[in-house]
Order: C-alpha cells, then structure tokens, then sequence
C-alpha cells in the first residue's frame, strides 16, 4: 500500500503544526507591517510648525511629533537616539497671563525636579533678549524626579534638563526638554535654534 493511500498511518501532526507556525508567522509579518505604515503614515502627517500662545516654532526634522494627551501640554516632541534608541521628551507649556508663577519661581521648581542639592546639579541659567522678547535659558544634570508634581515619581540618574523661559505679554511660554544627558546635551543647539527662531 503506498504511503497516504486509503488506510495509511502517515502521521501528519508536524504537518499540521508546520502550517499552524506559518500562519501565526505570516501575521505577525502583516502586524508589522501596518504598524510599519502607519507610523510612516503618522511622521508624514506630523506639523512642520506648530504655535504656543503667539509664538510659532519650527519642529527640527529629526524629532518626533507627539499628540499629547494631557493638555496642560501645549506641545509635545521626542528626540530619539538613533544607535542607543534613548528618549528625551521636549514639552511646551502656557498658562496664560500670570499664570504658573514667575521667571525665578519656574527656574527654581525646575532644579528643585533633581533629588541632588543645586550647587551637585551644575545648574545654570542665562537671561537673553531675541527680537523683544527675554528667553530664560535653564540647564541642570543629575538624578531626575520624572513624574507628576505632587505624584509618584521615578529617579532617572544621569539625567539633564535643558529649558527655556519666554516672556511675553500673553502669559510665558515654558519649553523643557529632559533626558539622558549626552542626548539632551547633543540636541540643545538644535533647542536653542528652536525656541529662537520662533522669536525673530
């Protein structure tokens, strides 16, 4: 009797299973790729400029566009490592006038956001005048208290914040980016070219 034939012990379990193994294979394939499009999709889609307040700021190519889901975020961008794949976050904030307190009070909550003293923190500020507006620029690195103010946070070492306070007759506009320091530290020319080209 030939093998398969009528009355045949082939055994076809491998079969079976070989088959099932393709097509979970094949879908996850597919999964990919839509994901693949989709976020190609959604970096076309992303806004080459965006507005906080009065002010318009051109997005640098290379940093992702972030829809934010709190909206105390006026704007939100991420800044990706392309060999170590780390993160830092750029987030935009308004409040209108007198909101959130003054210049000084900011630059102190934000070095206040490491758990290391100020004078551990290298922390730094320099006051600017571009067009008429005066830019607060604030940096400081250490172990960072990442989370919501008055919530549970998590400590980030060797971490850095790079920021900047414009002051405006509409209320400031407070820009903050926070990461790892070397990321955060590679991307602060492209920061700095950011916020002041928006005030020219």
């Amino acid at each position: 009797m030939l093998p398969g034939g009528p009355g045949s012990c082939v055994d076809r379990g491998p079969l079976i299973l070989y088959q099932t193994r393709m097509k979970r294979f094949l879908r996850l394939v597919l999964v990919l790729l839509c994901f693949t499009a989709f976020n190609r999709l959604r970096a076309a889609d992303a806004p080459a400029t965006f507005k906080v307040s009065e002010f318009t700021f051109m997005r640098p190519t290379n940093w992702e566009w972030v829809e934010s889901a709190s909206p105390m975020r006026k704007a939100e961008l991420k800044v990706v490592d392309s060999k170590t794949k780390e993160k830092a976050e750029v987030v935009f904030y308004h409040f209108g006038p007198g909101g959130a307190g003054g210049t000084q009070a900011n630059v102190d909550r934000w070095f206040r956001q490491f758990e290391e003293p100020r004078d551990k923190i290298n922390a730094k500020t320099e006051d600017v005048t571009v067009g008429k507006h005066k830019v607060t620029y604030v940096s400081a690195e250490g172990t960072y208290k990442s989370g919501m103010p008055g919530g549970p946070q998590t400590p980030m070492p060797n971490y850095a914040l790079v920021g900047a306070i414009i002051e405006a007759e509409q209320g400031s506009v407070f820009v903050k980016m926070t990461g790892p320091k070397e990321l955060t530290g590679s991307a602060a020319a492209d920061f700095k070219k950011m916020i002041e080209g928006a005030l020219k």
